[in-house]
């Protein structure tokens, strides 16, 4: 990439694609609030569609563990970028188009209440075939809910 300004729009594509392209990410309503190399972080509102305890009103588990799989994909695609400085808006894309989940490993720590949500992650290992992400679900309050592993292949 030729510089930090271009480096800034395929970033700013990627959290919009991540946010604004996938029919459930809309459902669940993901925000990004950072995406570059020092990590990635999105946020979201709790709602009635998004529990799975309706009786002690609990963050339903696959939100949980989707939340982490977009930030972790995410910044394994910002992991990508990096390793192609040199590549054009339209092989970024291509690559890009290719990253997909190998493994994601969930440990739920507390149940999700609250009233919104975040996600961060950052960037453990990112290889030519293989991007290992770390990403942590937080309440709003900062209480810690869940931690993942993602493994991604890379495009």
């Amino acid at each position: 990439m030729a510089n930090e300004q271009e480096r800034q729009k395929v970033m700013a594509r990627i959290a919009e694609v991540f946010s604004n392209h996938v029919p459930f990410h809309n459902v669940i309503g993901f925000k990004f609030d950072q995406l570059s190399v020092d990590g990635c972080r999105i946020s979201f509102q709790n709602k009635p569609e998004l529990i799975g305890n309706f009786i002690q009103k609990i963050l339903h588990g696959g939100v949980t563990a989707t939340a982490l799989d977009v930030v972790g994909g995410a910044m394994a695609a910002v992991g990508m970028m990096e390793k192609y400085p040199e590549a054009d808006e339209e092989e970024l894309g291509k690559r890009l188009s290719r990253i997909g989940t190998i493994d994601l490993r969930v440990d739920y720590v507390r149940p999700g209440r609250g009233d919104a949500f975040y996600a961060q992650a950052r960037l453990l290992r990112s290889g030519r075939k293989v991007a290992v992400v770390r990403m942590e679900l937080h309440s709003e309050d900062d209480t810690l809910i869940a931690l993942g592993t993602g493994t991604y292949m890379m495009g």
